[in-house]
């Protein structure tokens, strides 16, 4: 007999509230020094860097219904803006570029015990700059829920590090419609409440790695990385074997985020 998942039921308590800090570093770099000529780009800061909110915002990151280890759901809109924010007065989730099936916000339960429920989440956003676009390559994240008191014990929504890790399209002209298109890299864009200690050492009852969590929420939003991609030697000796064509792509920046 096939044994059924076990299911757990996440709340908050609306009464509870939660002190969140948000940071953004001055960006770095930009391919083509759009950090440095355009003035939104290079003054690009935090718009509240700590503000108190309601435990009630929070409920946008749990689940209507009992969910099990590495199942998945859509995290509620309200919510996730009113977080934004924090970070940027005009944040969107309807980015400006269509891109398909890259759009959307999802969350994973990784983990939990009697004490503890650990969640990890991915959502795509930008911000609207006077003359463009910031696009942050993703906006990942872990929300921690003390099971017993129904309160957050910690909360981090932030824009991973990379050699690049946002993408921005600037109107240079204003007599011109076109947009020119630039990416680099900022050290810290990033939400953040409680301190990660808290699930640190701690022995789980059920869980998924972190790895595999990832995994799962990336499929919801690139239809492509259900591909079992192959390194180029093995694709050659595949191709020998099966008497297959090899159908080879050129890009020049990353496929698994939209910071390009």
């Amino acid at each position: 007999m096939e044994t059924l998942p076990n299911k757990i039921t996440l709340n908050l308590d609306d009464d509870s509230e939660v002190s969140v800090k948000g940071f953004i570093a001055p960006i770095e770099y930009t391919g083509s020094n759009f950090h440095v000529e355009w003035d939104a780009l290079a003054n690009l800061r935090v718009a509240e860097p700590e503000k108190q909110y309601a435990a009630s915002v929070f409920l946008a990151f749990l689940p209507h219904a009992p969910v099990s280890v590495g199942e998945l759901w859509q995290i509620e809109q309200d919510g996730t803006l009113e977080l934004l924010k924090q970070l940027h007065p005009d944040p969107y989730l309807d980015m400006h570029i269509d891109a398909g099936d890259s759009e959307g916000s999802w969350a994973c339960l990784r983990a939990y015990n009697d004490r503890l429920a650990d969640i990890v989440f991915r959502i795509h956003a930008e911000f609207t700059l006077t003359d463009g676009w910031f696009t942050p390559s993703q906006f990942a994240g872990h929300l921690v829920i003390d099971r017993i008191e129904e309160r957050v014990a910690f909360f981090k929504m932030y824009v991973p590090r990379g050699a690049v890790n946002f993408d921005v399209n600037w109107k240079r002209d204003k007599d011109d419609s076109g947009f020119f298109t630039d990416s680099g890299f900022c050290p810290r864009i990033e939400l953040h409440a409680g301190t990660e200690d808290v699930v640190q050492d701690m022995e789980f009852a059920e869980t998924i790695s972190q790895k595999e969590a990832e995994h799962k929420l990336i499929l919801c939003f690139y239809e492509w990385q259900r591909i079992n991609w192959v390194p180029l030697d093995k694709a050659l000796e595949m191709a020998q074997v099966q008497q297959k064509s090899i159908h080879a792509i050129s890009v020049d920046g990353p496929l698994a985020d939209e910071s390009c």
